[in-house]
């Protein structure tokens, strides 16, 4: 996008439809449901210039705004199992783990931090991340950063 671009929000029942197909062959690739971009625009029914022209641009509301990104750091007890329920709390908050970094232990504990996607369904997700204090084994819980 330019840097000088205009965000609007729009209900994609009032645009051309070229826009949601170009959101369809993005899903699609994601998804690695084709090969290529040109089998996508085959099935999805568009032109290859069509999407080229309008990739950089449309995206959908959700995809943009509606997911956060937060970073964890947590102090975990050295025990078989500590950071398999932390990870368990975090699939029952629905977030999407992006990244896992785990230290090497020392002095029987170690350091873990973690990226994760929260989606806009839930209210209390950062309130939710500090429940994660009282499973056993875990030590220490920081929210670093939420974007």
């Amino acid at each position: 996008m330019k840097n000088n671009s205009q965000l609007i929000v729009a209900d994609a029942q009032v645009l051309p439809d070229v826009f949601t197909k170009v959101l369809e062959v993005k899903k699609l690739m994601a998804q690695k449901g084709e090969k290529s971009f040109a089998s996508a625009c085959k099935r999805i029914g568009i032109s290859r210039s069509a999407y080229y022209k309008y990739k950089d641009c449309v995206f959908s509301y959700e995809e943009l705004f509606t997911r956060r990104i937060v970073n964890i750091y947590l102090l975990l007890n050295d025990e078989p199992g500590v950071l398999s329920c932390v990870l368990v709390a975090l699939h029952k908050l629905n977030a999407n783990i992006l990244t896992v970094n785990q230290s090497i232990p020392v002095d029987g504990v170690a350091s873990v931090n973690i990226s994760l996607r929260l989606t806009a369904q839930s209210d209390n997700e950062l309130a939710s991340l500090n429940s994660i204090s009282t499973l056993d084994g875990v030590l220490e819980v920081k929210v670093l950063s939420a974007e």
